[in-house]
């Protein structure tokens, strides 16, 4: 059963709330409304913690790696060298992965599963753009999200035959530094005129552009980074649902 989150979300300040301005929350609300794909990040965004921190902490490499996260999350470092650094550290057997989801199945953000069948409703298409490692995004994505792999844009890791940890795909794009412009871009190439991403982090801001508007999403944590460049900053999903029948 997958966990329902309640959260504590930290408290912005007034001169954060000020980096939305009216004319970008429409524009956001207006691209939300008329998208015929909405991205989202998955950790800290759609479930409320960072999977590989917990995949960290099960596996007993929880404080370094946690350290790492908040740097690459933050812009302090390129996404690509986190994932190495972080990977190594962690070394995680297939194993180690099916039992960590098994002890910690990853909590849905309040808000996040309405938003989701919301935009399917209306015929937006849902994808999963993350940072994240496939292994433990489908199950959660599809069965709380209804977001099938095939639109899963996220990191491989690879076992050897005998299921120890040999490394990670460095070809897929959510890998590196801009990865998630060029899933953008690629989704635009497609056919998909508008789209709008929706996450917590550094790597989620960059998307925009190509992608046509950015909502931050601070209900787990809030970055400044992320408040600075977001169109619209919320704190709350069910304000998204919210906008999503104002038209």
């Amino acid at each position: 059963m997958r966990r329902a989150l309640t959260l504590a979300a930290p408290r912005l300040t007034l001169a954060m709330r000020r980096m939305s301005t009216a004319s970008t929350i429409a524009h956001a609300k207006h691209c939300l409304r008329t998208a015929d794909a909405v991205c989202f990040d998955f950790d800290s965004t759609l479930i409320g913690e960072e999977g590989i921190d917990v995949l960290a902490e099960h596996c007993g490499a929880g404080p370094a790696v946690a350290a790492w996260t908040t740097k690459a999350m933050d812009g302090g470092v390129k996404f690509e060298d986190a994932i190495a650094a972080r990977l190594d550290l962690i070394k995680p057997s297939k194993d180690d992965v099916a039992e960590c989801l098994r002890r910690h199945p990853p909590p849905v953000t309040p808000g996040a599963a309405e938003l989701c069948a919301a935009l399917a409703e209306r015929g937006t298409a849902v994808y999963v753009v993350s940072g994240g490692f496939r292994a433990m995004i489908e199950a959660t994505a599809l069965e709380a999200f209804g977001v099938p792999k095939e639109r899963i844009f996220a990191n491989t890791i690879l076992w050897d035959a005998n299921g120890e940890y040999s490394g990670f795909d460095a070809s897929e794009p959510t890998s590196r530094d801009g990865g998630k412009p060029a899933v953008i871009a690629k989704l635009k190439k497609e056919g998909a005129q508008t789209i709008v991403m929706v996450g917590d982090g550094a790597t989620d801001a960059q998307a925009k552009p190509p992608a046509d508007a950015f909502i931050g999403f601070g209900g787990v944590v809030a970055r400044d980074a992320v408040v600075a460049k977001a169109d619209w900053f919320v704190e709350d999903f069910h304000d998204v649902v919210a906008a999503l029948a104002e038209d």
